[in-house]
Formats: structure tokens, C-alpha cells, sequence
């Protein structure tokens, strides 16, 4: 879903020596974007929570994270900044520390991407050759343990999957990428779930992986995939990974790869611990 202003393929100046960065600053800066990431998966209480990984290179520019908000709430975000490699990582660093910032306290999905929004374009407006690269999709929802309520934006990110008793919902697309207009339009969706339910996040770097033969992956190979799978979210995620190296996806990746799986196992009743 990218806005025909501006063309994310747009080559930026390389050096001729393609070994211009150290080897060493380049594993540096891959060990401290991996300290971004959450390191493990929250204990599971009345949600099970796993997120898998795999960049095109040393560096990339997805970002995710699962955080626990002051009155309970999950927050989980998923997002892939324009291009990948070292730009994308710097842009992508600057992301997510902005992300975290702004959910101190309390958080409003639309408020957060507007203010997002704004972030990408003060950026953007300072060169008209590198503005391209300040852009984003993302995905960012806030549940409700009490209710398994989520309300949440989708900024051009393709769509969550919800296995529900054997069948696949979408979830709907409500903005555009960020970083691309003024004012954009953001609306806000909310999806109650069921105990049972799976939320399935992912880039798109998944369903357009190539094989050798360019056959992509696609989304109709990931929804028989959720739907054949009875494995906990954690196994999931590696029969995925697996599938992709089976269907003969290169590996490394040709795009970063990221999916986040969401098992909903019942409302956290009041007076209950997280």
C-alpha cells in the first residue's frame, strides 16, 4: 500500500568500495539493533505471545515489540520502515525509540500514529533525496485482558490473520504507510476475540519471499499453513520459518522476514494477576 508520491526503489549514492564500513562496526551495530528487540517471550497468562525474526542482511528495518501498559493492556506492534539494510536500521532505530516513548503512560492507537506520522516527515522534509526513506508501515494495537478487546491502526502493514474455529479472518487495513502526507487519514478499528482465537502479525517480507523459480510465498500458502498447524505459538513460528526454507526462500532473505503469533486463551478475570 505505497502512495504513488514518492518511489521507495530510489537508489541513494553508494560507496565504490563496498567494504567502506568495518566488518566489525557492522556486527557492533547488528549486536546493539538485536538489543532493541524483546529477548524472550512474556510469561503466558491469559495470552501466549512469540515473535520470530530473520533479516535480508547484518541489518534491517523491521521493528516489533510486545509491551505490558500501566493498566494492564498489551500493546504489540509490528512495522517495516522503507528498504532494507543500514539506512533502514538507522531509521528504524529512530522509530522505535520514538514508539516507546510516546506509549509512557497511557496510549491511543490513532494518536501514536499521527504522532508517528509527524516524527517521519519533520525528517523527510530536511532532504528531498533521502525523504523516501523516512517511511513506514505499522501496525499498532493495544488488547484489553478483561474484555480480549483490541483496538488498533493499520498503516499500510498487510493485514493481521485470526484463526477462529479452523477459519481465517482479516484484519482490516485503516491508513496509509506513515511518512507521506501532512494529515493523513487514520481510523481506528477494534476486533473482540474469543478465547481460542490466534493472531498471526507479519511483514510483508513473508508473503513476497521468492523461490528460485520467483513464485512467491503468498498469503493463501501462510492461511492453509495457520490453519493445518495445531502447534503451541512458539512451534508455529518455526514450522513458518521452516515452510519459507522448504518452498526454497533464500536464506538469508531477500526482504526482512517478521511474524508475530498472539494465542488468546480466555478474559484475565478481575482481581487476577498478570
Amino acid at each position: 500500500m505505497i502512495p504513488p508520491s514518492r518511489n521507495p526503489r530510489k537508489s541513494i549514492p553508494r560507496p565504490a568500495d563496498r567494504h567502506y564500513f568495518d566488518s566489525h562496526d557492522i556486527e557492533l551495530a547488528r549486536q546493539v539493533e538485536r538489543l532493541l528487540f524483546p529477548r524472550s517471550s512474556p510469561a503466558c497468562t491469559w495470552c501466549c505471545i512469540g515473535v520470530k525474526n530473520r533479516m535480508a542482511g547484518v541489518l534491517g528495518g523491521d521493528y516489533f515489540d510486545f509491551i505490558t501498559m500501566p493498566d494492564g493492556c498489551q500493546a504489540l506492534f509490528v512495522g517495516d520502515v522503507t528498504g532494507h539494510g543500514l539506512h533502514a536500521s538507522v531509521v528504524m532505530s529512530l522509530l522505535y525509540g520514538f514508539i516507546h516513548h510516546a506509549t509512557l503512560g497511557s496510549c491511543d492507537p490513532r494518536r501514536l500514529l499521527e504522532e508517528v506520522n509527524t516524527f517521519l516527515l519533520r525528517f523527510a522534509q530536511r532532504s528531498q533525496g533521502l525523504d523516501q526513506f523516512f517511511s513506514s508501515t505499522l501496525f499498532f494495537g493495544t488488547i484489553d485482558p478483561g474484555t480480549l478487546t483490541m483496538r488498533y491502526v493499520n498503516a499500510g502493514q498487510v493485514p493481521g490473520l485470526v484463526l477462529r474455529h479452523g477459519q481465517v479472518l482479516e484484519l482490516t487495513t485503516t491508513a496509509w504507510p506513515l511518512g507521506y502526507f501532512d494529515s493523513p487519514h487514520i481510523e481506528i478499528a477494534t476486533f473482540r476475540f474469543e478465547a481460542g482465537d490466534r493472531l498471526l502479525l507479519h511483514t510483508d517480507g513473508i508473503t513476497e519471499a521468492p523461490n528460485g523459480d520467483g513464485e512467491r510465498f503468498g498469503t493463501e500458502r501462510l492461511k492453509s499453513l495457520l490453519t493445518a498447524d495445531g502447534a503451541d505459538h512458539l512451534e508455529f513460528l518455526e514450522r513458518l520459518f521452516g515452510e519459507l526454507r522448504r518452498f526454497g526462500v533464500s536464506d538469508p532473505p531477500d526482504d526482512d522476514c517478521t511474524a508475530i503469533v498472539v494465542d488468546l486463551r480466555g478474559c484475565l478475570t478481575a482481581g487476577a494477576g498478570p
